[in-house]
């Protein structure tokens, strides 16, 4: 059985086509796809931009204004998830959370290089096999503070689309 497939259009930057390991966190990839059918994703932004670490989306359209969905359990071995075993590095996608280990629910992050003290922390799902230079492109935009943020684009990386290719 092939692994679902999704392509992420990244206005001005690109597309990357991401596979992900519903073996590895099924419910992750139950949610984050039901979510892309739904067309969640279509013009969110990527909010935060950190070079050399990740870029993060998932939680805010264009004029910041806040979407979210609703939490799912944390699919990772510190949370008692044994099965998750996904290294994070460069090109796999994860899910963002608070500190509470069962926040997760539409934010997610592309590692932009390898950070292994996330690894059995947070939830990886994913991996990006096409168009990682997407993720070079973005991960050099020039970012600054805005509002209780950092790193956030000082010109929105606008998700244009996001859809399942292969299921």
């Amino acid at each position: 059985m092939n692994n679902p497939k999704i392509k992420i259009v990244v206005r001005e930057y690109g597309e990357m086509i991401a596979e992900l390991y519903p073996e590895k966190a099924p419910k992750t990839v139950e949610n984050f796809l039901g979510l892309v059918e739904k067309g969640f994703y279509s013009g969110m932004i990527f909010h935060r931009i950190i070079r050399g670490f990740m870029i993060q989306g998932g939680g805010y359209d264009e004029s910041f204004g806040e979407k979210d969905a609703e939490a799912i359990r944390g699919e990772f071995a510190a949370n008692g998830f044994a099965q998750n075993d996904i290294k994070h590095e460069k090109g796999v996608l994860s899910m963002a959370r608070t500190s509470d280990p069962n926040s997760a629910s539409s934010q997610f992050f592309i590692m932009h290089e390898n950070a292994p003290y996330l690894d059995r922390q947070y939830a990886g799902f994913g991996k990006v096999i096409e168009g990682v230079d997407v993720i070079d492109k973005i991960a050099c935009v020039p970012t600054g503070r805005m509002g209780w943020f950092d790193d956030v684009p000082k010109t929105p990386v606008v998700i244009d689309s996001m859809e399942v290719i292969e299921k």
